[in-house]
């Protein structure tokens, strides 16, 4: 019987939708990203997922802060790191996709449609913001419509493919498969694909069981067999969800950009790598391997830390 593949575990460890005044342990600084992240791959992670915030805690594109974030963890471990491309609501297409050929990371992550992305009902949990901005960026999301076109998605492809970086296609709804089939049966797409499901936002497809369980299968179907995806649990049922993906034949994605609890209580996590070091815990237990960054190096093509700009 053939060996059961190992799991890759990433940790997206800030994102662009919490703010500071919804948790303490949120890190929200240049050198808390870079400390958070470190400690995620010490405890269990391949991958660290990465966005750029100011001092202040504001998601930002600034190609210094992104320098300053990368570099800091590069030269302190071994992780897989990628770089969004979905930045923060409100910035061009130009300033989000701006990063890879900049930086031009192993991977990266490439919108697979537009969509409403919503979470103003995070302001529920904004009792006391930290900074006059949070309240306001938060709320703005309820009129934000998350811009992918065609013509977006492919120059984000192309661009990857240039620079070597592989996409890592972010998958918000049922019809963003049949985007990335025309762009596979057209050519644009030449490298493996790696999916990553983000179910559960308002504007986009449930997080449920059955969900889930027809997004993978329609997958496979659409873009053949031979995929490689995971998801993205997002809030308090991040454990339940990302457990079912590895049952799936999956990947798992755990971070502080998805949900802020390590409890479905509502009990805050303290930092990244607790909420890995859970996961992990859990799949050993279900009797799975955990994957090391060079594993999933080899897994998913990737180039190596060292062909990398930064």
């Amino acid at each position: 019987m053939p060996r059961q593949k190992k799991i890759i575990i990433s940790a997206a460890v800030t994102g662009a939708i919490h703010t500071p005044g919804m948790s303490p342990y949120l890190p929200v600084t240049p050198d808390e990203i870079i400390r958070q992240a470190l400690d995620a791959h010490r405890a269990g992670a391949a991958i660290i997922h990465i966005h750029a915030r100011d001092q202040k805690g504001q998601p930002t594109s600034d190609h210094g802060i992104f320098e300053y974030i990368l570099s800091g963890i590069k030269q302190e471990c071994d992780a897989v790191i990628g770089i969004t491309t979905g930045g923060a609501a409100g910035m061009s297409v130009e300033e989000r996709f701006s990063v890879i050929e900049r930086f031009r990371p192993e991977m990266a992550s490439a919108n697979a449609g537009s969509m409403n992305f919503c979470f103003s009902r995070l302001t529920d949990f904004l009792e006391n913001p930290v900074y006059g901005w949070e309240y306001p960026f938060v709320e703005k999301t309820y009129d934000n419509v998350f811009k992918n076109t065609f013509k977006d998605i492919q120059y984000c492809i192309e661009t990857m493919n240039r620079c070597g970086t592989l996409p890592e296609y972010e998958v918000f709804d049922y019809g963003q498969l049949a985007n990335l089939a025309f762009f596979k049966k057209r050519g644009t797409i030449t490298q493996p694909i790696y999916i990553q499901f983000v179910p559960g936002v308002m504007g986009a497809m449930p997080m449920t069981p059955e969900s889930m369980l027809f997004m993978i299968d329609q997958a496979k179907k659409l873009l053949g067999t031979d995929i490689r995806y995971s998801t993205v649990g997002g809030g308090r049922r991040m454990f339940r969800y990302e457990t079912m993906m590895a049952v799936c034949g999956g990947n798992v994605r755990v971070g502080m950009e998805d949900g802020l609890y390590i409890k479905p209580n509502g009990e805050l996590a303290l930092d990244n790598a607790q909420q890995v070091a859970k996961l992990k815990e859990i799949l050993e237990l279900l009797d799975y391997e955990i994957a090391d960054s060079e594993e999933a190096r080899a897994m998913l093509c990737l180039k190596g830390k060292e062909e990398v700009a930064f």
